[in-house]
């Protein structure tokens, strides 16, 4: 890789991000996909970003389709 070769962000303007590493909102985007969160229709919703990220973790979290943990109640291999 020649030197001073960076990677550009893919984005389109109009689309807005959450940068985790500076924590800011950027349209475009400015940072890698590694550091973002998007992309978003709004400003607003950017800004939410993280919030939005910690409803969804409560909502798999609870939702027993995704748990895979063993249940007491449940018919299997426990005792008889």
């Amino acid at each position: 890789m020649p030197m001073g070769f960076r990677h550009k962000p893919t984005g389109n303007p109009g689309e807005w991000f959450y940068c985790l590493k500076h924590g800011k909102v950027e349209e475009g985007p400015e940072c890698p996909a590694k550091d973002r969160l998007g992309p978003y229709a709004t400003r607003e919703e950017a800004g939410r970003a993280l919030e939005t990220a910690a409803e969804r973790n409560r909502e798999w979290r609870d939702d027993p389709r995704w748990d895979d943990r063993p249940h007491p109640d449940a018919p299997g291999d426990g005792p008889s």
